[in-house]
């Protein structure tokens, strides 16, 4: 994944649970701009670090139980709360637990914390096909749809800059 906020897991209970890591370091891009002068992780790359950890939970818990991969994508954040800020050389620790699985979906409440203090609680919901996931098919959906988002900011930014060029 291009965008791996999860840098590691430390406990993974197929079923239950699951426990893992990420570091804030003080040279990752978003803090340059997220604020200048108060840096701080922003909660979606917070929310986003959760997620990938629970989708692992839920890959794993799913081909435990039906022997199926699937690809799950969070569909919704309900009770989403930011507790506290974390800084620059924070170690975020993630905390994800499995509380409902279905066919299709998947739920689980979330924590972050830092040194014992929460920092974000939340409940994620995930979605994911029923059937067998073809991993090639999906890959190929993937890159289609990646070049024709790409093809859409690019449209959108030639517009705007259509439109702030000045004359002549």
């Amino acid at each position: 994944m291009r965008w791996s906020f999860l840098d590691r897991i430390d406990e993974l209970t197929p079923g239950a649970d699951a426990v893992g890591r990420k570091g804030c370091a003080s040279s990752e891009d978003y803090f340059a701009d997220h604020f200048p002068g108060f840096p701080v992780v922003p909660g979606v790359i917070q929310i986003e670090a959760l997620a990938q950890l629970s989708g692992k939970l839920i890959e794993v818990t799913v081909f435990e139980n039906d022997r199926r991969w699937v690809w799950p994508i969070l569909s919704i954040v309900r009770k989403a709360k930011f507790r506290r800020f974390v800084r620059p050389g924070d170690t975020l620790t993630l905390n994800t637990k499995l509380t409902g699985l279905r066919d299709e979906s998947a739920v689980c409440a979330v924590r972050g914390t830092v040194d014992g203090q929460r920092t974000i609680d939340a409940e994620l919901v995930f979605v994911f096909s029923p059937d067998r996931l073809d991993t090639d098919a999906a890959q190929k959906r993937l890159e289609l749809l990646e070049r024709e988002n790409l093809k859409l900011l690019w449209s959108g930014y030639e517009a705007w800059a259509d439109r702030t060029s000045p004359p002549g």
